[in-house]
């Protein structure tokens, strides 16, 4: 029987220990905490999930088989654990990111529409899309319930015969020291977001940066679609379990030291989305913070991931950079497929130097 080491239980080492045990691996997954920590960027209480990437094909089908295996995971547990909203990418270009989106969906027979402005307006309570040229509506886009899925993910791998080892892990070559302890197996992983970087310093390219996530209490029944304004590099939810309407810049915020740093949510960042909501869904702008999390993303200069092998033969699985925690089921096929030896990892993911870019998620503006 082959053996893995995983080490990070957020839910990309998650998804992959589940992977890999129900393919008949020995697995053995290391968290320092435990599966849906606070200090996890996977402990967000949601995370959209959407086709659009622009230009890019890749993740459009990765998006798409992740929908799949989220609706399957939510069919196994009994626990809607994926909420298919729908979403809607508001436009502010006709020629922008939001039409090369609608072309891959195009090529990959995605559903979608376009709608005017004022169609938009109804499925919202409050609405200003005077300054939209379109809507590119996602109707099986949605929201994951993110910390949930993360803790159901890691109880399915423990089910299936995956040991989870608390402790806090450092490389020993191609093996994995937890105090006076090595563990070693055919295949060691590390998936440990935030604290990637600090295990292998000079070898990943990663930046942490603190990230607000905010819900706001509303009077009227905001079921809504979920939204993005990719060149406002804001996005958000409707109400989802009482949680409240959900507002959050997606634009990098100031670096980040996830153990150590203050994780109450950060004034200028709350400033910043309120003059958004000023301007797109003004009864809000005075709505009170229902709940406020801070978070982090792991970021690529590129926004790519980071699936590679080191030269002692230690697997770098990282670099989330946003927008991969919608992925994680699919990702976790992918990566077990690499583990198996039955494919090469992309090279877009390896150690390489990055060149700065956007498109994948965020313009990296944050007007409003």
């Amino acid at each position: 029987m082959r053996s893995a080491v995983v080490v990070g239980a957020g839910i990309w080492g998650t998804s992959l220990a589940l992977r890999l045990a129900e393919s008949g691996w020995r697995v053995t997954l290391v968290e320092q905490y435990q599966p849906g920590h606070l200090r996890q960027a996977s402990a967000g209480e949601t995370r959209l999930l959407r086709a659009s990437h622009g230009t890019d094909e890749w993740y459009a089908r990765m998006a798409r088989r992740s929908r799949e295996l989220w609706l399957d995971l939510g069919a196994r547990t009994g626990e809607e654990l994926y909420a298919e909203t729908g979403a809607y990418w508001f436009a502010r270009r006709d020629q922008g990111w939001e039409r090369a989106s609608a072309g891959v969906f195009d090529r990959l027979d995605i559903p979608y529409e376009i709608h005017d402005p004022a169609r938009v307006g109804a499925a919202f309570p409050d609405f200003r899309g005077d300054d939209l040229e379109f809507a590119l509506w996602e109707p099986e886009a949605g929201v994951v319930r993110a910390r949930r899925a993360t803790q159901v993910t890691a109880g399915l791998a423990r089910a299936a015969g995956v040991t989870l080892l608390r402790g806090r892990a450092e490389p020993y070559g191609d093996a994995v020291r937890i105090g006076d302890e090595v563990l070693r197996a055919d295949r060691v992983v590390w998936a440990c977001g935030a604290w990637l970087p600090r295990l292998f310093p000079g070898l990943v390219d990663l930046q942490v940066t603190k990230q607000d996530a905010l819900h706001f209490a509303v009077q009227d029944p905001w079921d809504t679609p979920a939204w993005g304004d990719y060149d406002a590099s804001i996005y958000g939810h409707g109400d989802i379990d009482g949680l409240g309407m959900k507002a959050t810049s997606d634009a990098e915020g100031e670096p980040y030291e996830p153990e150590t740093g203050d994780r109450r949510i950060s004034p200028s960042g709350e400033a910043v989305v309120r003059a958004y909501l000023r301007r797109r869904f003004p009864s809000l702008a005075a709505a009170p913070v229902l709940l406020g999390q801070a978070c982090q993303y792991t970021l690529t200069r590129d926004a790519e991931w980071v699936i590679a092998r080191q030269q002692d033969g230690a697997w770098l699985l990282g670099g989330d950079s946003g927008h991969g925690f919608k992925h994680a089921p699919a990702l976790a096929e992918y990566v077990a497929e690499i583990l198996d030896g039955a494919r090469e990892p992309e090279p877009r993911f390896g150690l390489h130097e990055r060149v700065s870019a956007r498109g994948l998620r965020t313009s990296g503006r944050t007007d409003p």
